[in-house]
């Protein structure tokens, strides 16, 4: 799927994905039939653009890569690479400082330039992900680090529909 251009969205008939911080809520549609709903946890220092803020940014986005297709759910990420662990509750016991990105990787790349893409509000450089987190963490409520949690089953819904080009818009709407 190409990259998509701002004048021309959200997309009238294509798949794109919202993400409202305010409600904690993902939704994917189909043009302007939404099929499909989920709690998420965005960044537990609220929404904003700066690098180093721990914040989730707002605006519109595509997904650049999808990362970790034919790896096993819970599968453990770092820098984007499988490390051959499989999420525990062990293995999350023995590590708890750990930041885990589990199962599928969806990496967002800004298009609105000096608002989330270039300089110090590049999403993309920020590393903001859709990605899976063990069973025993919040949804519905800020908790992560900046990016988008998902529960691997909501996760593994979107995987399989939003391919790399695919628009999300990031928002607040005051629920």
């Amino acid at each position: 799927m190409p990259t998509p251009v701002l004048a021309e969205l959200p997309p009238a008939d294509e798949g794109w994905i919202e993400i409202d911080t305010d409600c904690q809520q993902l939704r994917w549609w189909q043009g302007r039939d939404m099929l499909f709903e989920c709690a998420v946890s965005t960044g537990k220092a609220g929404v904003g653009q700066q690098e180093g803020s721990g914040q989730t940014p707002h605006g519109w986005h595509y997904i650049r890569a999808a990362i970790g297709d034919g790896h096993p759910v819970d599968a453990v990420f770092r820098g984007r690479r499988w490390t051959g662990e499989v999420f525990t509750e062990a293995l999350g016991e023995a590590n708890p400082e750990r930041d885990w990105i589990l199962t599928r990787i969806l990496w967002l790349c800004g298009l609105e330039k000096g608002i989330n893409r270039g300089g110090q509000v590049d999403s993309q450089r920020r590393y903001i992900y859709l990605h899976g987190t063990p069973p025993d963490q919040p949804m519905g409520t800020p908790a992560s680090h900046g990016c988008i949690r998902l529960r691997n089953s909501d996760l593994l819904y979107l995987f399989q529909r939003a391919v790399p080009g695919t628009p999300v818009w990031l928002h607040g709407s005051g629920c």
